[in-house]
């Protein structure tokens, strides 16, 4: 993979698993130097490997009352604010980048502390819907410094996944295409295909050394960021086929009304979907912007009529131990242990099965994706498991993607080039692969009890929920 030359600034906010993963793959895929990068974080967590790159570490958070003022001396006209940070509001950043012709790239959507779960707001305000309907009301006419919002492994990478799949299962069904060339073509063809639901359907297996331990949360990528998301209601996007509501289901009252919430934190939400190596598994239906974003990107309408759209949403089985602490945490009404544990040079084994699952056309269902084993890992990269492996190496593509696109304005991981993501994250996901099965959610259901399920249609949500 050729390298591109960056003679600006890079300022990096935040250095937790995804920061310390990244750096060794901008540094060796990115023509920098250490003394053009800054990190500015929250706590000591990544110092070290900081310091190992000899990279400037500050240690100071930045607040909703300070952020421009320590920003702005820092970025000049070109520069690039890379945001791995949590409890710094994205759409802040973006607007000052934009005031200041930087370049932009974060992982996921962020609001200032508590707006995932501050409870004078209510849960549609909690909501990725609402987080994305608000950056997405900061796009202007024109040229405009990039930035390229909800760009990790999923947001991100997923989305890339999805297209490819779609290109995979029309050339397997004897669908002569070319590759689409804009939103409405890429809608038509899922469309075409027949896709009723798109799951991020994701098993981590990685284990530690060392047992969860009573009143600790162990993962392995990061916890705040984990349970922020994991307490925010749950959310999918809502496809035309759905024939009802679910008896807590809620539509916004703004937007573009792609997608609903549960009146439920999504940690709270499991879900049927399926891995090739897992085989069918329970996951929890954690809200995601990609959930939001794809449902969104792949509407088709006729005139002010929706006439496809596909059901869009996570299915998420973390590590084991993240389960454990998951059962802890809801037990404890949300409130975070006293200790927390990010599992990285502890890890032993396992593998982070992590694609999406297309499902409902010709061939019943199609899941495309990656199968990174913590060996392969550390072989790959250092700093990294295999979760964090496949976030960073798709920050890395999309800060190369800004570089050589860098104005472009407010984009979203489904309105770029996939093809070029993929070529540079690739060679960093261990197997990529595609496999058909004919697994639906009701398979072997009601053999215990009666379930009131619609055996004519599978693949409504009503069938994947698990209650």
């Amino acid at each position: 993979m050729r390298t591109i030359v960056f003679p600006g600034r890079l300022v990096m906010i935040g250095c937790g698993s995804i920061g310390q993963g990244v750096l060794p793959l901008i540094l060796r895929h990115i023509e920098i130097k250490p003394a053009q990068i800054t990190i500015i974080t929250a706590c000591e967590r990544g110092h070290d490997v900081a310091r190992e790159y000899g990279i400037e570490f500050i240690n100071r958070p930045l607040t909703q009352d300070d952020y421009r003022d320590r920003l702005t001396p820092m970025l000049r006209k070109g520069d690039f604010l890379l945001n791995l940070s949590v409890d710094v509001s994205s759409t802040a950043l973006v607007e000052l980048c934009r005031d200041l012709g930087v370049l932009y790239l974060d992982t996921c959507i962020e609001p200032w502390p508590g707006g995932y779960t501050d409870p004078s707001l209510s849960p549609s305000l909690r909501s990725n819907y609402a987080l994305r309907e608000e950056m997405l009301r900061l796009r202007v006419d024109g040229p405009a410094p990039t930035a390229l919002v909800t760009h990790g492994a999923n947001p991100g990478l997923v989305s890339h996944f999805v297209k490819q799949a779609l290109l995979n299962i029309a050339a397997d069904t004897g669908m002569a295409v070319d590759v689409p060339s804009d939103r409405k073509s890429w809608s038509e063809l899922a469309a075409r295909l027949g896709v009723k639901v798109i799951h991020i359907a994701e098993r981590d297996t990685q284990v530690g050394s060392s047992p969860k331990q009573a009143d600790e949360f162990v993962n392995t990528w990061s916890i705040d960021g984990f349970v922020g998301e994991g307490c925010q209601p749950a959310e999918l996007g809502w496809g035309t086929h759905e024939k009802q509501l679910p008896a807590d289901g809620r539509r916004h009252e703004f937007g573009n009304d792609s997608a609903i919430y549960l009146m439920r934190p999504g940690a709270s939400q499991r879900v049927r979907t399926w891995t090739p190596a897992e085989g069918p598994f329970h996951g929890f239906l954690i809200t995601h912007s990609e959930s939001i974003s794809i449902a969104d990107y792949y509407t088709v309408r006729l005139g002010d009529s929706v006439i496809y759209r596909p059901t869009v949403h996570y299915a998420y089985h973390p590590c084991d131990a993240a389960v454990l602490s998951l059962h802890e945490l809801a037990g404890k009404n949300w409130e975070m242990q006293s200790r927390q544990r990010l599992m990285v040079n502890e890890v032993v084994g396992g593998v982070d099965e992590l694609g999406v699952l297309l499902a409902g056309h010709a061939k019943g269902a199609y899941w495309f994706g990656s199968q990174l084993s913590i060996t392969e890992a550390r072989e790959l990269a250092p700093h990294n498991s295999a979760t964090s492996l496949q976030v960073t190496s798709t920050v890395l593509a999309g800060i190369i993607w800004a570089l050589e696109n860098p104005n472009r304005g407010i984009v979203e991981p489904d309105e770029i080039d996939f093809q070029r993501i993929l070529e540079i994250a690739r060679p960093y996901l261990g197997p990529v692969v595609g496999v058909y099965t004919d697994w639906t959610p009701l398979a072997g259901r009601g053999g215990l009890f009666p379930e009131d399920v619609d055996r004519d249609d599978p693949w409504q949500f009503k069938n994947v929920r698990v209650i």
